[in-house]
């Protein structure tokens, strides 16, 4: 499903959406084309799309393409999601150690929607960091990858 959403190939690209998308959340799933777990959120991703296109733009960005973001980020796990609003970096407290990022996939697509929501809201609000409407058993549980330290 990766084909039906817009690539992002390189760091002049992923640096002219943070940019120029404005009053929407600017949707970044960062991952591999070939991953399963990548696959399975780009079909969600795609599936909502539409629904989600008055608040919502998303671009899928290969993290081999744009070291310069996957290091920045610090995404050592694939899939990652990363949101933005009027370039700004929208944090999200999931109930885990990192407020930066979803990593993983979601686990239906209205959690998606619902965190968009939550997002766009907050952020018209002001808010640079809001609670996620997501049950915490269906966020992915990982552990912190500190690398190079």
């Amino acid at each position: 499903m990766s084909f039906l959403l817009p690539k992002l190939t390189c760091k002049r690209e992923v640096d002219q959406a943070i940019k120029s998308v404005a009053e929407k959340v600017l949707v970044l799933r960062f991952g591999r084309d070939n991953d399963a777990v990548c696959l399975q959120l780009d079909d969600i991703l795609a599936k909502t799309a539409h629904d989600l296109s008055k608040m919502a733009v998303i671009y899928l960005v290969d993290v081999d393409k744009v070291p310069v973001y996957t290091q920045y980020f610090d995404i050592s796990y694939i899939p990652s999601t990363v949101f933005f609003f009027n370039g700004q970096h929208m944090k999200v407290d999931y109930g885990s150690p990192d407020h930066t990022k979803f990593v993983g996939s979601f686990k239906t697509k209205q959690d998606f929607i619902d965190l968009i929501e939550v997002i766009y809201r907050g952020a018209m609000r002001g808010k640079l960091i809001v609670r996620s409407p997501i049950d915490p058993n269906n966020v992915p549980k990982y552990d912190l990858l500190y690398q190079g330290i």
